[in-house]
């Protein structure tokens, strides 16, 4: 009896050591792959929109869920697309205002962030798996890129250009890659690196480790741990994470030689998202490749990269590489954020490059 038991408890043992094991490789593979939009799965209501509510500063995108947006000008629509992710633009970019009397520039806060809807505050529930995938469906990348597929309903437009901004450039990308035909042009300022993951050439943070003063590394390493600390991620409220948020906003700044404005109004800002970026980090995984997806996006793409930007021009190179009719333009004495930097040069590009479209 006694070795029954015995053997009993080391099957128990490792049942729950495999099962563990399976838990633990799972929450590794990127819980968003190119087309699952498209095909409608992991999607919390149908690609169609619904009847909208009639204000005209939220988009009614599902059942409950209103994206704030503003518009910029007048004449041609291009749909811009914040970065962060998680931080919205709160006014018009100096680099695309200077175009305003040729375009309507239209932004908009992404579900999770700035005035649009938050969905979480604190998980109650203990179940780590259940709590994951919830997030990752209603906050991930396919419920981004599924939003702007509704934008463009919604504004009844056959076809979108869009520009995307860092990580917004990614999501823009992205939407290319599922919906190619909804596509008559893109521009991706400085877009993120993160096609491939993990990138080691261009880990962005790793990358401002290595730009923050050497006395700053200890506090950074400690933030790290913080920052990555999954394993209690759903301990914490949505009002902790953008915090943890804004903190990584401040090293990241201050490597790039950002001005203390700047520094300052990051630091203070109570419009970026928590909960949206673990979201994004879940549907991307330990480990994924999206190049492929991008081969089938036959829309002119300008990628434009700032030549004092923290993140590599290769970085930018990959999108112009395999989009396969890409272009890139290097904007000279310019960081990440080009259309501050040099607002007249950037405006220069954007306005030669639409000028052209047939």
């Amino acid at each position: 009896m006694k070795k029954a038991l015995i053997t009993i408890g080391v099957i128990l043992l490792l049942i729950i050591i495999v099962s563990v094991g399976y838990f633990w490789v799972s929450i590794g593979k990127p819980l968003y792959k190119p087309g699952m939009v498209r095909d409608g799965e992991n999607l919390t209501a149908p690609l169609t929109p619904p009847e909208q509510s009639g204000d005209s500063s939220f988009w009614d995108v599902e059942t409950g869920i209103k994206l704030h947006h503003f518009n910029d000008g007048v004449g041609t629509r291009v749909l811009v697309i914040h970065g962060g992710p998680g931080y919205p633009f709160e006014s018009p970019l100096p680099g695309l205002h200077l175009l305003s009397s040729k375009y309507e520039f239209i932004y908009y806060d992404q579900r999770g962030c700035g005035k649009s809807v938050k969905l979480f505050d604190k998980f109650e529930s203990p179940n780590y798996y259940a709590n994951m995938t919830q997030l990752e469906s209603t906050l991930g990348i396919g419920a981004q890129v599924a939003d702007i597929e509704r934008i463009r309903q919604i504004l009844g437009e056959e076809k979108l250009i869009i520009l995307g901004h860092s990580f917004g450039g990614f999501l823009a990308a992205l939407y290319a890659a599922e919906f190619p035909e909804r596509i008559q042009a893109m521009i991706l300022n400085a877009p993120a690196s993160v096609l491939v993951f993990p990138d080691e050439e261009n880990s962005l943070f790793s990358l401002v480790k290595s730009k923050l003063p050497q006395d700053m590394h200890k506090e950074y390493g400690a933030f790290m741990q913080r920052y990555f600390d999954f394993g209690s991620i759903f301990q914490k409220s949505e009002a902790e994470l953008a915090a943890l948020n804004r903190e990584f906003g401040k090293f990241y700044l201050m490597a790039s030689n950002a001005d203390s404005a700047m520094i300052q109004a990051a630091t203070d800002s109570a419009e970026n998202g928590g909960w949206m970026v673990q979201a994004m980090y879940f549907s991307m995984g330990k480990k994924h490749d999206y190049r492929d997806a991008l081969k089938n996006v036959s829309a002119p793409v300008l990628v434009i990269h700032g030549s004092n930007d923290l993140q590599p021009e290769t970085a930018s190179r990959t999108y112009s590489a395999i989009l396969p009719n890409a272009t890139l333009q290097v904007l000279d004495n310019a960081g990440h954020f080009g259309f501050n930097d040099q607002p007249e040069a950037f405006a220069d590009l954007v306005d030669k490059f639409l000028s052209e479209l047939k």
